[in-house]
């Protein structure tokens, strides 16, 4: 890295702890791949006859897994630019190799593009 980028190294390990808090209230990682994480569904008591309440309860779910879905798409993309500090990729666009503008990375701070190429 040429330019002190320590401003953004911070801006993106706070979001990827705010992201891991919030993804940690919707679901949990995975036993078998601790990368990935998986969205856990509400109790389901399997006695309600009620078709609607059950209805209510599978859209939750579905909702759920959406955001999780979301929220683990840009933990993905914080992960890779906290990576990307590390050996010296980052500010770097990732179709012309010119540095991205600090407006850019203001706005975004895991962006991999400049304002040309966004």
């Amino acid at each position: 890295m040429e330019k002190n980028y320590e401003k953004y190294i911070q801006k993106l390990t706070e979001e990827k702890k705010l992201l891991e808090e919030e993804m940690q209230s919707l679901g949990r990682k995975n036993p078998s791949n601790p990368k990935d994480w998986e969205p856990v569904p509400s109790v389901m008591d399997a006695s309600v006859s009620d078709k609607n309440e059950m209805a209510d309860l599978m859209e939750d779910f579905e909702e759920v897994t959406a955001t999780q879905s979301e929220l683990e798409k840009r933990l993905n993309e914080v992960d890779a630019a906290i990576l990307r500090t590390k050996n010296n990729g980052y500010g770097i666009c990732s179709v012309c190799g010119k540095e991205i503008e600090e407006k850019r990375l203001d706005a975004n701070a895991a962006a991999t593009t400049c304002m040309e190429h966004l």
